[in-house]
């Protein structure tokens, strides 16, 4: 009977556990279980043509199905940081989430020393490519655009969040792991670390799983998970199609040190307005716009109790309710706060920064649905330099 094996498997000498497909029958999948042969098939024997990104999980590549379905296929690495029980619980999981605003996952592959997930293929590659990758990838994104986008995300986190039978909280919003299909409407991936709240009632998490510049500091600091987290993510990715700049790049000024920095301090000046990319010209809904940028702050509230649900999010972004005027009180990151995120990020003498926060800016190649590793970094990291920054002003 074929396996995959882990280290403490007795069939085969130093290999890992055995995993069969009986592995399989309590996950209750809803999913196809294709065969390895048809897996080599598709992506050529994994042809080194069609890889298309590398991660912690492993590699992914770009496949064809016989029926003409573009496929993209995530095959575990046998150094990958996502262990076997991990991986199957993932499977079961994902294969319960079913949302136009999730990336699909179509099947698995269990055969012998293989372990492989087969996903929907996403023509337009990620959100931070379209927006802030390199000029040749980029996308001329327009207001409306923009403005769908943002709904998509707000309305696949308020699934994953109030909708779904599993309260799921994602912990690694942020834009590579949004993906555009071909017609630019957006797609969640990446719940390799998703989290699920009946898992841990005291919402304390042992492990942070996230990427700087997104997360929440009262989860990046403290380790306080909630969907609160979530919303937090969002607030930063919203400002980030707004702007058309990436929140982790470097900034105009010392006293702002990233986007949602700048985006309170024109918010204390009454200048919101300039936080609209600039390349959209006169062409945006100055209404639609300075909607979004105010959403956007009321997310990233420090306060997490302060923080609109994401079902809330989708009815302002649709015009069903009105977006409360801003309280300044808890709405302005404090000298205080963000003296210590610098701390807790760039680390210095006393306090090393964690592996498990990947810094990295990533751009993902002509890439797929969702990346699994837990604490990896992204496919093909970039990191945007000073000269990058004003080349786009």
């Amino acid at each position: 009977m074929n396996c995959f094996a882990t280290e403490d498997c007795t069939c085969r000498p130093k290999r890992r556990r055995c995993y069969t497909l009986g592995n399989l029958k309590g996950l209750a999948l809803q999913i196809r279980l294709f065969t390895l042969r048809q897996i080599k098939a598709a992506t050529n024997n994994f042809d080194a043509a069609n890889k298309i990104g590398e991660g912690g999980f492993g590699s992914v590549y770009k496949g064809f199905l016989l029926d003409g379905t573009t496929i993209a296929v995530k095959q575990l690495s046998s150094k990958s940081q996502q262990g076997n029980n991990e991986f199957l619980t993932e499977i079961g999981t994902i294969s319960t989430l079913q949302h136009p605003h999730l990336v699909k996952l179509y099947g698995c592959c269990i055969e012998g020393n293989q372990l492989l997930l087969v996903y929907e293929y996403m023509e337009n590659n990620s959100l931070a490519r379209a927006l802030f990758g390199p000029e040749e990838f980029q996308l001329k994104l327009n207001w409306w655009t923009r403005h769908k986008i943002c709904v998509g995300i707000a309305r696949g986190l308020a699934y994953l969040h109030e909708e779904s039978r599993l309260k799921i909280v994602h912990r690694d919003i942020k834009a590579t792991n949004v993906l555009l299909d071909k017609d630019l409407n957006p797609k969640i991936s990446d719940f390799g670390l998703a989290k699920l709240d009946e898992e841990d009632k005291t919402h304390i998490s042992t492990k942070i799983a996230g990427t700087y510049g997104y997360m929440a500091p009262e989860y990046a600091m403290h380790g306080y998970l909630t969907d609160k987290a979530d919303i937090y993510s969002f607030g930063v990715v919203a400002l980030e199609v707004v702007n058309g700049r990436s929140n982790t790049s470097s900034q105009r000024t010392e006293e702002c040190f990233n986007l949602l920095d700048w985006a309170h301090f024109l918010k204390e000046g009454e200048n919101l307005i300039e936080l609209v990319d600039p390349r959209l010209g006169s062409h945006f809904n100055k209404e639609e716009a300075l909607a979004l940028i105010k959403i956007a702050l009321m997310c990233t509230n420090v306060t997490p109790a302060l923080r609109p649900s994401m079902s809330s999010v989708v009815s302002m972004l649709e015009g069903k309710v009105a977006v409360p005027v801003l309280d300044s009180a808890g709405a302005i990151m404090t000298q205080e706060k963000i003296e210590a995120m610098r701390k807790h990020f760039r680390g210095d003498e006393h306090q090393a920064v964690g592996e498990n926060i990947s810094k990295s800016m990533s751009i993902e190649g002509p890439w797929t649905g969702t990346a699994l590793s837990a604490s990896g970094n992204d496919q093909y990291p970039v990191l945007l330099d000073t000269d990058y920054w004003h080349k786009t002003e």
